[in-house]
């Protein structure tokens, strides 16, 4: 897997996508759960491989099962947004919640949305500016931004 790494991003190598590829794959085959989720990522988005929808959800639910916080956090977008998958809102919001308790701010800050508009889940804006904060204090913009509108419009917050 690190070997894959480091010609993805050309670390101590020349970069090499195809190469990356390839070495994911192996450790992917393994069980590797972080290999394959990198592997799933590069299927989703045609880098050193051909595109390919079917094997990136293929990938990310093997990464996910085995607790991957990133591949349950792509594969619950990908249920959002019925990209792969048929969109199942209800298992999004399963799949960023797993994401968002091990800490991974994209999922708190997508799942606070799930809550703010009642997709997939009761809304409760609560919930969505708790989580927005739990995203913000970590850096992320787009949740910075919602919860100065949670604070701005009095939704969730004092």
């Amino acid at each position: 897997m690190h070997s894959g790494l480091c010609y993805a991003y050309g670390t101590g190598v020349q970069r090499d996508e195809v190469e990356a590829v390839r070495l994911y794959r192996l450790s992917a085959e393994q069980g590797n759960a972080l290999a394959q989720c990198h592997l799933a990522v590069r299927h989703a988005n045609g880098r050193g491989v051909q595109r390919d929808e079917a094997e990136a959800v293929r990938l990310y639910k093997l990464s996910a099962a085995q607790g991957d916080a990133d591949a349950q956090y792509y594969l619950g977008a990908r249920y959002a947004n019925g990209r792969g998958v048929q969109r199942d809102e209800a298992e999004a919001v399963r799949l960023y919640r797993l994401s968002a308790a091990q800490g991974d701010a994209n999922a708190q800050c997508r799942l606070g949305v799930c809550y703010a508009e009642g997709t997939g889940v009761q809304r409760d804006e609560a919930e969505a500016a708790r989580l927005y904060k739990l995203s913000a204090k970590q850096g992320n913009s787009y949740a910075q931004f919602n919860l100065g509108k949670c604070y701005e419009n009095g939704r969730g917050v004092r």
